[in-house]
Order: C-alpha cells, then sequence, then structure tokens
C-alpha cells in the first residue's frame, strides 16, 4: 500500500495588527520606537483641527529620554495647541516637560508670553503680540478662534452685562481682536446661538446681556452645604419612631 500524501499546507500568513496612537500610548508609553508615529499625530491634530494632550504628553516625555530627536516645529506646535485649550491647565503640564534650555529659544519665549496674557486676562497685549508673531499662532490653524472662545468664557465668569462701548474701548474687541461690522456680524452669531440678548440702556447705549451662569448669577449656583442626602433622611426615620 503506497504512502498517503500529505496535503500540501497553506502559507501561514502572520495577521498584521494596528494600533491607534492612543493605544500605543496606553500599552507602551515609554517605547521609543513610537516617537515617528506621535510625531505624524501632532501634525494630524493640526491638520484636522482634533487634540490629544495625553499623547501630546507622552510625546514630551519621550524626548526627554531622547533629546537628540527633538524637533522643535513639533513641540511649538504642541505649545500652541494647549494655549488653544484654555482654560485647561495644558500648557503648564506641556512647559514641565521640556527643558529648560528649549524654553530659552525666541519661539518659546513668545508662547510663554503669550500664555501669561491669557492667563491674567491682558487681551490687549496678547493680541498686540500675537500680532507680532503670527509666523509663529498661524502655524496651527483655529488659533485665533480659539483664543476669542477662551476670551469670552472669561468675560462670561465676570460680566452680567456690558456697554458695547466698554467692549470696544478696553475689553470686548480687544478680547475676540474684532470690531466694526465684523463685531456686528460676531454680536448676530452670539445671539442666535449662545443666548446672548441685546437691549438698550440709559443715553440708547447698547447693552450686551451675557449668558446667565452660576458665577456671573451666583443665585444660580446650588448650596450643597443645605442639601442633606437622602440616605441621612432615612437613617433619621427609625430613631424618630
Amino acid at each position: 500500500m503506497g504512502r498517503e500524501r500529505e496535503a500540501p499546507q497553506k502559507p501561514q500568513h502572520q495577521e498584521v495588527v494596528s494600533y491607534t496612537v492612543e493605544q500605543l500610548v496606553a500599552v507602551n508609553p515609554y517605547n521609543p520606537d513610537i516617537l515617528p508615529d506621535l510625531e505624524n499625530y501632532v501634525n494630524e491634530q493640526v491638520s484636522s483641527l482634533t487634540y490629544s494632550l495625553d499623547a501630546n504628553l507622552c510625546l514630551l516625555r519621550l524626548y526627554q529620554f531622547e533629546p537628540e530627536r527633538m524637533s522643535t516645529q513639533i513641540v511649538a506646535r504642541i505649545l500652541i495647541k494647549a494655549l488653544m485649550a484654555m482654560p485647561a491647565p495644558d500648557f503648564g503640564l506641556c512647559l514641565l516637560l521640556i527643558p529648560e534650555r528649549v524654553q530659552m529659544e525666541e519661539q518659546f519665549k513668545t508662547l510663554i508670553v503669550l500664555s501669561h496674557y491669557l492667563e491674567t486676562g491682558r487681551f490687549r497685549q496678547f493680541w498686540d503680540e500675537a500680532a507680532k508673531n503670527r509666523h509663529i499662532v498661524e502655524a496651527v490653524p483655529g488659533f485665533e478662534q480659539a483664543i476669542q472662545t477662551y476670551a469670552i468664557h472669561l468675560l462670561s465668569l465676570t460680566y452680567q452685562k456690558v456697554p458695547r462701548s466698554m467692549l470696544a474701548e478696553a475689553c470686548m474687541w480687544q478680547a475676540i481682536n474684532i470690531e466694526g461690522l465684523s463685531l456686528d456680524k460676531f454680536l448676530e452669531q452670539q445671539v442666535s446661538s449662545c443666548g446672548w440678548t441685546l437691549e438698550k440702556g440709559h443715553g440708547q447705549v447698547q447693552l450686551i446681556v451675557l449668558s446667565s451662569n452660576e458665577f456671573n448669577h451666583p443665585e444660580l449656583k446650588k448650596n450643597t452645604a443645605d442639601i442633606i442626602p437622602l440616605e441621612h433622611v432615612t437613617r433619621i426615620f427609625p430613631i424618630l419612631g
């Protein structure tokens, strides 16, 4: 009896598993092999108007271990994206991972100054400084719009209503860097989308009424000290009985 022929073995194909950048960061954040992926991801965030603080912090940490591979262009983009995330403290978190010698470069000194102006609400100085350094901040699309959003947020924490003249002279257009017809159009958008209202004050002064929140209307803030949890009340019943 002849020997049975074995069926030819099918070539085994190794399954290629692809991971997202977030998964790479979660699985092995200190693997230097993922550094190019993280750099590419920063550029992707810039082009797609997205943001990932965790991935960017991971890249900055890897740069600490391999400083010769650091790209100052990538670092600058990370810091600009962090500025755009204000009022989140992302800029400070990123700065802690950047060597002091790198921070002393002109572009990073400029970004640090811009951060200080934003944190202290000095929008006039911020826009003046940003205008002098457009080649830095305009490398990331959406920068101006993100800062305008932050400025509006800051104003809404402080004011209930403000005269248009006050905004134009010292606060609003300096805060969001627009005036004239552009400011009119912007106000229309805020009225329709954010609940702002316009009203006439004394002497036909136009007042801008900002959206209500627990900061500009303290009465809206819940006093948790006056709220007794239900489980505490149920414990009292047996004692009263």
